[in-house]
């Protein structure tokens, strides 16, 4: 299981959430957390999540959730809407970079993506979920500014009473005002191809390119842990078959990645084809 769907399970599921998108990142700037505990008990990684409620009236919410070293749980630390969210900042409208800045109310998070690839990824998919609800904020605030416009109720006098021709539109209109359309979420300093371009052929090379670097960061980690032949203190290991199950274990681990990988290329040639038409 991913770390993205063992966070889905732990964490979002049982709140009746879907998760859109994680990202595994790290502070530009450190801060220093006295609460936290220090030293080799006090590594943990940190993610921002991207989720959906299921119940209607459906919230997007982005959440920092930690992972605290020698652990496999996750730990939920700070939750936003995207009410909240005032600027999503991409620092490089040119090239693929890791680096963003996420702007809320009150607070400025500067983060470091594991690679380019992730963030792509990341701000892509919070770029339509933040339009199509966004959206739907704005298609249903209209509906409720037309139902009360058209009850509006009749002023009750002596006799039948026809509304000024002046005053009707100066109450409509103030009933407008009243009903303002809410701040959207702004978008700086992104690539066309994460915001107005977006498409899903870029959304599949993304996910490719995700896939891959975590492909090789997998395979470079199993290296570093394979014990080293004819060092002295492995051959009661490596006898009693310990070393081998692991070796076996981790290679078809790596079979099972390049399959994945093999599916995701597959997947990327035939959208290629299909939008080169």
């Amino acid at each position: 299981m991913s770390i993205q769907s063992a966070i889905n399970k732990e964490l979002f599921t049982p709140r009746d959430e879907r998760m859109l998108v994680a990202v595994e990142v790290s502070r530009r700037k450190r801060k220093r957390m006295s609460f936290l505990p220090t030293g080799a008990g006090g590594d943990y990684n940190t993610f921002i999540c991207v989720s959906v409620t299921n119940t209607r009236p459906h919230q997007l919410l982005i959440t920092k959730v930690k992972q605290f070293g020698g652990s496999s749980t996750f730990t939920k630390r700070t939750q936003w809407t995207v009410e909240k969210l005032r600027q999503v900042n991409g620092i490089n409208p040119n090239k693929d970079c890791p680096e963003f800045d996420l702007v809320f109310d009150g607070a400025v998070d500067q983060w470091v993506a594991s690679s380019s690839a992730e963030k792509c990824l990341f701000v892509q998919i919070l770029y339509h979920a933040c339009k199509t609800y966004w959206e739907g904020k704005v298609g249903s605030l209209g509906k409720v500014v037309r139902q009360r416009s058209q009850s509006a109720p009749l002023e009750v006098g002596a006799g039948p009473s026809v509304p000024s021709p002046v005053s009707a539109p100066r109450t409509l209109q103030s009933r407008r005002k009243s009903y303002a359309p809410p701040r959207q979420t702004e978008f700086i300093n992104c690539q066309p191809k994460l915001t107005a371009e977006a498409c899903t052929m870029n959304l599949v090379i993304f996910r490719c390119k995700v896939f891959m670097n975590r492909l090789k960061n997998r395979m470079v980690a199993n290296k570093s842990r394979s014990p080293a032949r004819g060092q002295p203190g492995q051959r009661d290991e490596c006898g009693s078959g310990g070393a081998w199950r692991q070796a076996e274990s981790r290679r078809g681990q790596t079979v099972e990645l390049m399959h994945k990988a093999q599916q995701f290329a597959d997947t990327a040639h035939t959208l290629a084809l299909k939008y080169s038409k």
